[in-house]
């Protein structure tokens, strides 16, 4: 075995999850020796993400396909965006996909898990790392951090990043206070109903990577609640021992306000009710809605927002097989 390999460290078990940090994986001339035939795609999923998608996919092509040939595709899939995010995206070296026009026999929905799932049917990949496309803090290692245990140990199968989330509050940068669904409603609902979920550090993080045998066997809820629906999937599937979470240290990306949040949770909590519900751990006696109801207060009104939100889901493309 090429010396250099032996680097890698062994996994560090944590709570049950297997847990790197992203800089045991920056020897890249290392990890193309364990690609072998592999291809390895980035997808990006986007909506008006102008301000940052030319930065990522530029650092992308630029220290992981033009210095070193590890990955073999960049991919960004659009919700139709109008700021310029798919000009921007292509002069920076990605193949630019509308979601819509991907597979369109099979129809189309609007949301991010939908267009993950049709990177699924875009891609070439043998290992897909998916990225959010609003990061403003982006270096490579969110990319050879989550691809560099696949490569390494092939009894991973998913790998999930973790990091510190600072809050932007006007021109302020707090060290903590992001991810305020994953505190606030996630965290407390995996807690009472799938504690063996507890050791998954950043349940609803957009960076991951995994084997596309793995993305294919499960369910994408075509909005935001697709992170979510992986993990509680995988862990009924006694799948836990395979997933590994990456130390990606820090994440700055543009925090929404409490109205987009609270859409995103209503999506998130449709899609955990419903498996409570299959894993027979709730009964319902009324079908769910999608209809979310909020107020607007501010100095001159009071408003009912309402906006329906249907979180349907994708079924998974195939059966999974383990690689040998």
């Amino acid at each position: 075995m090429d010396s250099r390999l032996e680097s890698f460290p062994k996994a560090v078990f944590g709570l049950r999850m297997q847990r790197f940090h992203h800089s045991h994986f920056v020897d890249v001339e290392a990890l193309l020796l364990l690609k072998n035939r592999q291809r390895i795609s980035v997808c990006i999923p986007t909506l008006n993400e102008a301000e940052t998608i030319g930065t990522i996919v530029t650092t992308v092509r630029m220290e992981l396909i033009e210095r070193w040939p590890l990955v073999d595709e960049i991919l960004v899939i659009d919700s139709d965006s109008t700021d310029g995010t798919r000009e921007i995206a292509a002069r920076a070296g990605a193949r630019v996909l509308r979601s819509a026009e991907i597979a369109p026999a099979l129809g189309t929905h609007s949301g991010k898990g939908e267009n993950l799932w049709k990177a699924l049917h875009a891609c070439c990949g043998d290992i897909v790392c998916y990225l959010d496309g609003d990061i403003t803090n982006f270096h490579a290692g969110f990319v050879t951090g989550l691809v560099g245990p696949l490569l390494a140990d092939p009894e991973i199968d998913y790998v999930k990043a973790y990091y510190q989330r600072p809050l932007i509050h006007g021109d302020a940068l707090h060290s903590n206070g992001g991810g305020r669904v994953s505190e606030i409603l996630v965290r407390p609902l995996i807690s009472q109903f799938y504690p063996e979920l507890t050791g998954i550090l950043q349940p609803l993080s957009g960076e991951y990577a995994a084997r596309r045998g793995r993305l294919e066997s499960l369910a994408f809820p075509t909005g935001y609640g697709v992170e979510i629906a992986h993990l509680i999937d995988l862990a009924q599937a006694g799948q836990l021992g395979r997933i590994a979470q990456t130390d990606l240290v820090k994440r700055i990306h543009r925090n929404r306000d409490d109205g987009e949040l609270g859409d995103t949770s209503f999506a998130i909590l449709q899609v955990i009710l419903r498996r409570l519900v299959r894993d027979g751990k709730i009964t319902l006696t009324a079908p769910l809605t999608d209809l979310h109801q909020r107020w607007l207060i501010d100095e001159t009104s009071v408003r009912l927002i309402s906006k329906h939100i249907p979180e349907p889901e994708r079924p998974p493309i195939a059966g999974f097989t383990p690689r040998e």
